[in-house]
């Protein structure tokens, strides 16, 4: 049984933390706390949402997602968060934007009059000026108050999927991921297809990530319409999956200039309908690198320690070359736990590997350093007890470990 323990723990570790705080709530659901800025660009007070980890540390610095439309995505965004956060992505800061406010006028990326053989009378055009308020306003101040890197991820649907589109093609140098679902690429006679079928053949996307999803049905009058035959119809009713395609053939087809692009059609999903499993999916396809590699080979009793070290080492590395800055590669409590799991099957080697690895990755920890001190107590090596319990203490200044100092030095 308890050879297949710790894979079980390591499972339940990620959906036990996701849900334990927020179960801590009076309410059921809380999604985001409500904050403004007044913007000197737009002439305006603009609100936005901050949803903060469950788990949330103040000590740490977090990814950061930025979701247009906020007040509707937000809470899908946060809903996936707190499924697959620790397993499949990582635990992220995330802003929503508000855009019930000049919508059309902010998310469009030129000025048109007339639209789907009819006049067009909505301002629009303005998606380089809210993106200057994205650059030299809203991100300055979310990284000024809230602990966040650079390491920036950008969610948009509809004409928030064509700004989320515009902004990669123009301004890739802002975020590391672009998750564009349903977007209208059909804006202005296809105005963004044309201009990315220059600059995606001319720029380097590298480091650069793209999920863009297509949703049904392909033509308002006609169901025989689908993605295997969609180019026999040039009607202006298939012009949106049309432009989705041709711009989607672009991404993939310019291999040398780095981009990474997934594309997915949800034959079932309507536009409404789609921002739920395009959210899910993109955002998991983004982080596949995140992914703790070979979990089974720490359940084999028989893996050597140096492999699993290797496991972790080679996660570790992952890590930086694709955030661009050093993350602990596993959990704090998942190196403890794996640890005292370990000690309990008889590998005492492997148990102190893993408490070493806590306190090289979290050295500001004094529950580390005790759980390392712990170790060695049990192993009767009271010198590397008191070692560590010290450095526990000066960390926490608590009595109890305090106390174990003293207890240790008695055995000593």
């Amino acid at each position: 049984m308890k050879k297949h323990f710790l894979l079980f723990c390591i499972g339940a570790f990620f959906i036990f933390t996701n849900f334990t705080s927020s179960a801590q709530s009076q309410f059921l659901t809380q999604i985001g706390k409500t904050d403004s800025i007044y913007s000197k660009t737009l002439k305006e007070q603009r609100k936005f949402w901050i949803q903060l980890p469950n788990n949330f540390d103040k000590d740490k610095k977090y990814p950061v997602a930025y979701i247009l439309d906020g007040e509707v995505h937000l809470p899908t965004v946060s809903l996936v968060q707190n499924y697959y956060s620790g397993g499949f992505i990582p635990e992220m800061i995330l802003i929503g934007i508000s855009n019930q406010q000049n919508r059309t006028r902010d998310l469009t990326i030129s000025k048109i009059t007339n639209r789907r053989g009819g006049a067009y009378s909505q301002e629009t055009g303005g998606a380089e000026i809210f993106l200057k308020f994205l650059k030299d306003e809203l991100i300055p101040h979310i990284e000024k108050k809230y602990p966040v890197t650079k390491y920036r991820t950008l969610i948009g649907h509809s004409f928030g999927g064509l700004f989320t589109i515009n902004t990669l093609i123009h301004h890739q140098e802002l975020f590391a991921n672009y998750l564009a679902i349903d977007p209208s690429l059909d804006w202005d006679n296809q105005k963004l297809v044309k201009e990315a079928a220059v600059l995606l053949k001319e720029e380097s996307y590298k480091n650069k990530s793209l999920y863009i999803s297509l949703g049904g049905p392909l033509h308002a009058q006609r169901n025989d319409i689908t993605i295997s035959n969609i180019n026999i119809d040039k009607s202006d009713y298939t012009l949106f999956g049309r432009s989705n395609l041709e711009f989607t053939k672009l991404a993939k087809q310019y291999k040398s200039n780095g981009l990474k692009t997934e594309w997915k059609f949800y034959k079932n999903d309507f536009h409404g309908t789609i921002s739920f499993p395009s959210i899910k999916e993109g955002l998991i396809s983004f982080f596949r690198w995140y992914e703790i590699k070979d979990v089974h080979k720490f359940n084999v009793l028989e893996t050597p320690t140096k492999e699993l070290i290797d496991i972790i080492k080679a996660q570790e590395k992952r890590y930086f070359n694709n955030f661009g800055y050093s993350v602990p590669p596993f959990d704090e409590e998942l190196l403890t736990m794996s640890g005292n799991m370990y000690l309990e099957m008889g590998q005492p080697e492997k148990s102190e590997a893993f408490f070493k690895l806590t306190v090289e990755y979290y050295p500001k920890s004094a529950n580390a350093f005790d759980s390392l001190a712990e170790y060695y107590a049990g192993q009767k090596d009271y010198p590397k007890a008191i070692k560590n319990i010290t450095k526990a203490y000066q960390l926490s200044k608590s009595d109890v470990h305090l106390k174990k100092l003293n207890e240790y030095k008695a055995r000593k």
